[in-house]
């Protein structure tokens, strides 16, 4: 959580030293275009910068707890969601403004917690517990794809070249669906394993409906800003409402594994 808030936070910190923010008038209050917080004058960007190192110095000290009783391995998790949290903002590569971003961001909340999540309960990773995160990884490029459409006039004009400033909003409603239908396609893999119960593609199949829906809201951009809206929070449905089942349907089968022993 730390990590996030800090990476958050050093989000605004770029986009306001690049101007991504101060030109945006296309924002979708709450979802896109940043906190605002220096722009209106809540906190100062130096402030700000202490404020996001502090939340990753918090990350640090309870990483610091995790490899005391954990082991070695827990740096590698730790210094990867560092590493993507500051990447994704500054450095020479800047993820977001070279077309990573929306991969990096897939990796940081869909791959590295739940890889991270199953190693320090089991001590295991393997292909099963790598294919398990990739639903989550695409749900998640989902939501920064979409909270990236109000923003592609003023990303494009500062130099930000998101996937959605490079695609258009075709290109973007087309990698938007895709991404959505690999989701369900993993969800019906690890069915066919045998690894998630029949029933489990249903749901997952089922939100894509709300993925039509929300694809051609951003075919037509902020022209519509009612319709991008709620496609935005549709978006943020689908993650949540297709996390929350995933996470059942693991659960009904280890405690039927555990009853049939």
């Amino acid at each position: 959580m730390c990590v996030h808030a800090g990476a958050n936070v050093l989000n605004d910190i770029g986009d306001d030293s690049g101007g991504t923010d101060r030109c945006n008038k296309d924002r979708i209050y709450p979802y896109t275009g940043g906190s605002r917080f220096i722009q209106t004058g809540i906190m100062s960007a130096a402030s700000m910068a202490q404020l996001g190192i502090g939340l990753l110095a918090v990350a640090a000290i309870l990483g610091f707890v995790l490899f005391v009783a954990q082991g070695p391995m827990i740096l590698l998790f730790g210094l990867t969601g560092l590493a993507l949290a500051v990447l994704y903002s500054f450095g020479p590569l800047r993820l977001n403004a070279i077309g990573l971003g929306e991969t990096a961001v897939a990796a940081a909340f869909g791959i590295l917690p739940v890889t991270g999540s199953a190693w320090l309960q089991s001590g295991v990773i393997n292909a099963d517990v790598l294919l398990f995160s990739l639903p989550i990884s695409a749900w998640v490029a989902a939501i920064i794809l979409i909270n990236e459409v109000p923003d592609i006039d003023a990303d494009g004009t500062t130099g930000k070249r998101t996937l959605p400033v490079r695609l258009g909003l075709v290109g973007t409603a087309n990698l938007y669906i895709g991404v959505q239908v690999f989701a369900v396609a993993v969800v019906a893999l690890l069915t066919i394993m045998g690894l998630l119960p029949l029933a489990s593609p249903l749901l997952p199949v089922g939100l894509l409906l709300l993925a039509v829906r929300a694809a051609a809201a951003i075919k037509r951009g902020v022209e519509d800003r009612a319709e991008l809206t709620r496609a935005i929070k549709s978006t943020l449905a689908i993650h949540l409402i297709g996390s929350l089942w995933l996470c059942t349907c693991v659960l009904f089968v280890a405690l039927h594994a555990g009853a049939g022993s």
